[in-house]
């Protein structure tokens, strides 16, 4: 009996967050930042392998004002996956065919263009491969997820302003990275605001820390509870008695995430400012500082009220991953 393979795990995930390494002579991945290329023949892209596909990479964001999809899905038949198609920059590619030697889930990094994902999903049929998709759609996710926050990583590296990493970094012993356009907008002992600001928009990330408690350090009510603390103090509104504070239509969510050596607490929910009319998304990474004496928390926010969220957020956010401390280096 042929073999069923299941190529996706945690080592092949951890591939794709290295920042570093040779570069092959590839061309740069065509397709904007979100997108997904599905080649999938049409009679399963409207079926049922379409519809799980759908409701698993294009299900909503979680966390943001409005409903916008985890990500924006072009089909694409396998008659017409072309060399102008083979460069884009994620491709979930669904090879359906009786005579394939093996069937499975593989992960590939720049095969056709650099810096490019491919999920392959191989299988006999239509029906195993959509339950090779399902079984793995987890991962299939953090996969795409993280081959996006790292090209944002490295693009951040590429334009880095690295006076705002050690300005970071006196306060709290390590820093995210960040590139240029990005400013200091404020510093104090315990507390930094770092901002890209235009005309409609806002993109920021807020570091902060306090002393730890002996438990509960990372339970949902006490992240909640230190964050609305610290951004009254720290983060006003426009006019009088205003200042930031988290929504509470939705309750945040908290997952606990092991990354490169890191334990970390994340956090998602919406933001809004007491007695006004402001809000967006944020998401937060809470964790120890290295003597464990201090909980720091790394935090992304975005004010877009005129436009969709899904992108700027994950441009903002994408800049935590990048948390290193002082000394280290991973470029």
């Amino acid at each position: 009996m042929k073999r069923i393979l299941t190529l996706l795990s945690l080592a092949v995930l951890a591939t794709l967050t290295s920042c570093k390494g040779a570069k092959a002579l590839l061309p740069n991945v065509s397709g904007k930042a979100g997108e997904v290329l599905v080649v999938l023949d049409k009679s399963n892209w409207e079926g049922a392998l379409g519809e799980d596909v759908r409701s698993v990479m294009a299900a909503d964001c979680p966390m943001l004002p409005q409903p916008e999809p985890l990500y924006s899905l072009i089909n694409v038949l396998p008659s017409g996956f072309t060399d102008l198609f083979k460069v884009h920059r994620n491709i979930l590619l669904f090879q359906i065919d009786p005579q394939n030697t093996e069937e499975g889930v593989s992960v590939r990094k720049d095969v056709w263009s650099e810096p490019q994902l491919i999920v392959a999903v191989s299988a006999w049929t239509a029906e195993t491969a959509d339950s090779l998709f399902k079984a793995n759609s987890e991962m299939i996710v953090s996969a795409f997820e993280q081959i996006e926050r790292n090209r944002v990583i490295q693009n951040t590296f590429q334009f880095e302003k690295p006076e705002l990493y050690k300005q970071v970094s006196e306060v709290f012993g390590g820093s995210p990275h960040f590139p240029t356009g990005y400013f200091l907008k404020k510093k104090t002992d315990d507390f930094v605001w770092i901002s890209e600001e235009r005309q409609y928009t806002q993109q920021a990330v807020i570091i902060y820390k306090y002393p730890a408690l002996q438990t509960d350090n990372f339970t949902l009510k006490n992240i909640i509870e230190k964050r609305n603390e610290i951004l009254k103090a720290n983060i006003p509104g426009m006019f009088d008695n205003t200042y930031m504070t988290t929504g509470t239509f939705y309750t945040p969510i908290t997952k606990y995430i092991k990354f490169q050596d890191r334990e970390f607490a994340e956090t998602r929910g919406l933001w809004e400012v007491y007695n006004d009319y402001m809000g967006g998304p944020f998401v937060s990474h809470s964790f120890y500082s290295p003597d464990g004496k201090e909980i720091i928390v790394a935090e992304a926010f975005v004010y877009a009220p005129r436009f969709e969220k899904r992108q700027y957020m994950r441009q903002t956010e994408s800049l935590l991953w990048s948390w290193e401390w002082a000394g280290s280096s991973s470029k």
